[in-house]
């Protein structure tokens, strides 16, 4: 989509510093971090939201999972983690492409807000 700021930072339209590409899923620091380490993980096909995932992107879903475990491991979050995703407005989704935060560095604390 050609208005989406993370399918055109997918497409290398903007720049950005990544810290994990591969053919399915880049990854970057989040611009407004939350936690010491907070790197934002997207898949390049644009995928509006977890509702509107289909069947046949359940493999899209594992790859951003297993380089959110690249990432911890890289970044040394052998403490703890968290991985999240907002699902619309109201819960806080702020971009209208589908997108995980990785948290770490800090204490988390329950519930989140």
């Amino acid at each position: 989509m050609s208005d989406c700021i993370f399918c055109r930072m997918a497409a290398g339209q903007i720049q950005v510093s990544v810290l994990y590409d591969d053919p399915r899923v880049m990854a970057f620091r989040d611009i407004n971090p939350q936690a010491p380490v907070h790197i934002l993980l997207i898949p390049k096909k644009h995928v509006e939201n977890v509702a509107s995932l289909s069947e046949g992107d359940l493999s899209l879903v594992a790859d951003l999972h297993r380089a959110a475990q690249v990432l911890a491991e890289k970044e040394k979050l052998t403490e703890g983690f968290r991985l999240v995703t907002n699902n619309g407005a109201a819960a806080g989704q702020t971009v209208g492409h589908l997108h995980y935060h990785l948290l770490g560095g800090r204490r988390m604390t329950w519930p989140p807000g």
